[in-house]
């Protein structure tokens, strides 16, 4: 985790593309009208049904937007990369939220009310358009993802997901060890089958030495192989 140090946090640094189509006195009414809120590991962020009152943008961890669906199994539909920003399409869209929202990790989210972001949209139609774009390019990776999760076999959607969160997140030092550490059940979530058929394929692609598996890490040996899995389905 990136540790920050709140009192010298400048709004700017961290949402640079939101911030470049402002002029001056839009950027102090900006800078004026946010705040950090820090969560621990595992603590919600927000409920389904919630009211969205704020913009948010992750500055440092992770966190994973899911689902409950039927018998309380849960489907993860996003996880946040740094600098990402979420939980504003409800507010746009008026109404609750669909999804629920919980730190992965440790993690800092920068909050901006909807209103400010309202009043700045109504000043800046380039903001305006930054925003279609965002939620454009968010719309365009969920309908993917629905079709993926829904016609690939398990091996696919497994597959898909391990490259997913490499993609999302990096690699550690050696560059091979996945730089997130899912359990079983949230990377079964991640790729809508079971835990039981996680782990068990999680264990297929062990014994073809297309990954190695040291409790929670998952260290990518052969990544042509898992992309062409993925790609066959």
């Amino acid at each position: 985790m990136v540790k920050l140090n709140l009192s010298d946090i400048v709004v700017s640094d961290y949402i640079p593309d939101m911030w470049k189509p402002l002029n001056e006195e839009q950027r102090a009414f900006l800078s004026e009208n946010f705040f950090l809120q820090n969560y621990k590991k595992n603590e919600t962020i927000y409920c389904e049904g919630e009211t969205p009152k704020h913009l948010m943008c992750l500055l440092s961890g992770k966190v994973k937007i899911f689902k409950d669906g039927v018998g309380g199994r849960s489907q993860i539909v996003r996880m946040i990369k740094l600098a990402e920003y979420f939980g504003y399409r409800a507010y746009f869209a008026n109404e609750g939220y669909v999804t629920a929202a919980t730190a992965f990790e440790p993690s800092v989210i920068c909050m901006i009310p909807m209103e400010v972001i309202t009043t700045l949209i109504s000043q800046n139609n380039a903001l305006g358009l930054f925003f279609i774009k965002q939620l454009s390019v968010d719309l365009g990776i969920a309908d993917e993802r629905t079709v993926n999760l829904t016609q690939k076999h398990i091996r696919g959607r497994l597959a898909e997901s391990l490259l997913f969160l490499k993609d999302s997140y990096g690699l550690e030092e050696d560059e091979s060890t996945l730089s997130i550490y899912l359990s079983r059940e949230d990377l079964a979530n991640l790729s809508n089958m079971t835990t039981s058929n996680a782990i068990r394929t999680l264990s297929n692609f062990a014994a073809e030495r297309i990954i190695s598996i040291d409790g929670r890490k998952i260290k990518i040996i052969d990544e042509e192989k898992l992309r062409k899995i993925s790609k066959i389905g």
